[in-house]
């Protein structure tokens, strides 16, 4: 007799889940000029479509997220998706009333078409001769997605930091699609402070020794220091300075006494180290430089004269705004920027700053005040969906 084990999963979650791929023909021009003659986008989707298909939800990732924000790929995952805090029967994003789509952006390195793929054209690695592309490029290259699964109007686009700068850029592109926009601790442009930040971690990429001016493949290595110093870097601004203090302080590592050298003495550094080294074996250079290079480029104002609630004429679709108190590296006056630009293009917005000690990743994290702000806004959708009304 054989015994069948099923697996278990945390209470909420979607369960086991298998990513699917869509290969796209038609050419994609981009805004660098180039254009994609073909590509593929990985993407997983939880829940199911109604029959009217107006319950879909698209979810955009960050800087170094993908296709998989919920659920479980095997019964031997330790952890989850990204987003899997909100995603899932009865959580704010409920997948017995939404039908949610998330996918691996152009450029990605985690099955869509970038750097680590094949250019058809010469059989190789793309490498360094994958174009740039911008959130508009993946803008409409999710509506192309959106698309061939049958959706012609999204419930909502949702999205944090990166993420979030794609939803707002869904409302100008493709306005008429958009029923309802989450922006979650992002920004209309980043600061001067912000591309600094960004050019470091670029730079300790490309001046790598391993880096080889991109070719890294060809030479069989891979800018693993580099990459590594770019994420601790990173990491740092994600984070609040409250929260470091709270979780490492100056905590020692070991012994407690000062090894007067120059290896690992805090825990805060050994901590940073092993975000770095674990970055730097599961993500690509080319990735993160052009993910980088594409948060310094979006800024819809500067194609009218700066002026932002001019740039957010065309949106036709209420918005949902969060920002986090301690968030330094997009802080809740960026947020406000964006609302108060929407008040003045006479948009619908609803706005909340969460008081929070996570800083930047606060968007990431299951917090109280945030999942039942975020949870009311999603059951007012749903319900307007049962009703049969137009979103």
């Amino acid at each position: 007799m054989t015994t069948t084990h099923t697996p278990t999963f945390p209470s909420g979650s979607v369960g086991l889940i298998s990513p699917q791929t869509l290969h796209f023909d038609e050419p994609l021009p981009l805004i660098c000029g180039k254009t994609l003659s073909a590509y593929d986008l990985i993407f997983e989707t939880y829940g199911t479509l109604n029959a009217n298909r107006t319950n879909a939800v698209l979810i955009c990732h960050a800087l170094s997220g993908h296709h998989h924000a919920a659920g479980y790929h095997s019964t031997d995952d330790k952890k989850p998706g990204w987003w899997d805090a909100h995603i899932g029967p009865g959580k704010s994003i409920d997948t017995n009333r939404f039908f949610v789509v998330s996918l691996n952006n152009l450029g990605g390195c985690h099955g869509s078409t970038g750097p680590n793929t094949i250019n058809p054209e010469t059989g190789k690695l793309w490498g360094p001769d994958f174009p740039m592309v911008t959130v508009q490029d993946w803008v409409h290259s999710q509506a192309r997605l959106a698309d061939r699964l049958g959706i012609e109007r999204f419930a909502a686009v949702i999205g944090g930091s990166l993420g979030g700068m794609q939803a707002l850029q869904w409302t100008l592109s493709y306005p008429e699609r958009v029923a309802h926009a989450g922006v979650i601790a992002a920004t209309p442009k980043l600061s001067a402070q912000n591309i600094a930040f960004n050019e470091v971690a670029r730079q300790a990429i490309r001046s790598d020794p391993d880096f080889h001016d991109g070719h890294y493949s060809d030479h069989h290595t891979l800018p693993r220091r580099g990459l590594k110093l770019a994420r601790m870097v990173g990491h740092i601004t994600y984070l609040s300075e409250g929260a470091m203090g709270s979780k490492f302080g100056r905590d020692m590592q070991g012994d407690q006494k000062f090894n007067f050298d120059y290896d690992v003495e805090f825990q805060v550094e050994s901590y940073l180290r092993y975000q770095g080294d674990t970055f730097s074996n599961s993500f690509d250079a080319h990735t993160y430089l052009l993910m980088t290079k594409a948060l310094d480029y979006f800024d819809p104002a500067s194609r009218h004269d700066g002026d932002l609630a001019k740039a957010l004429a065309p949106a036709q679709c209420p918005f949902l705004v969060v920002s986090f108190s301690t968030d330094w590296r997009f802080p809740p006056s960026r947020s406000k920027e964006l609302v108060n630009a929407l008040v003045r293009a006479d948009k619908a917005v609803s706005y909340v700053n969460i008081d929070s000690t996570h800083g930047h990743d606060g968007f990431l994290m299951l917090d109280s005040r945030y999942q039942d702000v975020f949870a009311a806004y999603m059951d007012r959708i749903a319900k307007t969906l049962s009703l049969g009304e137009r979103l």
